[in-house]
């Protein structure tokens, strides 16, 4: 199929495009919908900005429309984004969130088209195991118990798993992050003809949630 794929920067977008990929799609568009503010019900935020740099790292073309991030006129943004391309059908990250999938599916049912979601109720530990053989991410955005400035700019890797294990165990956080304990960033993927190095970063913590935010970045060689 010819896929567009919702691209927001953080690993479950960007696997399920690396997922896509390995299974003979071709993935000829991303989609960015960027909320105005944190609060979106849909789309992560964190970050977003640097879609605009995925894109050319991957040399995929990128369709970037902005949301007021009001609950349902998110779709609305979404519908009219995914309507300016020709496509078999959408590439989600969606692990367990039955509000973002049963939004996407709805819009895709109504274009006649396919909605893709292979990272579906995969079990989170093996799924954070397989991507970190695969991906740079980083942490860049924490909201849970537990989880303080340290977490910040952290690459995923095998330590970083077994912590989220014990946040899991003693916190209920969720593996992956799905219910909006923390985002990511990818800098590099089997995808990137070119990583994605930070040049300048800040962390803002504001009461009981922190994110470091990406000022400055460029491409380099892999």
């Amino acid at each position: 199929m010819k896929l567009a794929a919702l691209i927001s920067g953080g690993k479950d977008s960007s696997f399920a495009i690396y997922r896509a990929i390995k299974e003979g799609h071709v993935v000829t568009d991303l989609v960015t919908i960027m909320p105005e503010n944190e609060d979106s019900f849909m789309f992560h935020s964190a970050n977003i900005h640097l879609t605009h740099l995925i894109s050319e790292a991957c040399g995929i073309p990128l369709t970037c429309a902005p949301s007021s991030g009001e609950k349902e006129k998110e779709l609305e943004d979404l519908k009219s984004a995914l309507g300016s391309v020709k496509v078999d059908g959408v590439a989600v990250g969606a692990i367990a969130s039955e509000y973002q999938a049963s939004r996407v599916q709805r819009i895709c049912d109504e274009f006649g088209i396919t909605m893709y979601a292979p990272l579906w109720h995969n079990e989170p530990e093996a799924l954070l195991r397989e991507m970190i053989k695969l991906m740079d991410i980083r942490m860049v955005k924490v909201a849970a118990g537990g989880m303080d400035e340290s977490w910040l700019g952290r690459r995923f890797d095998e330590k970083l798993i077994e912590d989220l294990l014990a946040l899991n165990r003693k916190y209920r956080v969720h593996l992956a992050g799905e219910g909006g304990e923390y985002e990511t960033l990818v800098l590099d993927a089997p995808y990137y003809r070119k990583r994605i190095n930070l040049l300048e970063t800040e962390v803002v913590w504001i009461r009981d949630h922190g994110m470091m935010r990406v000022i400055r970045a460029e491409l380099g060689e892999k």
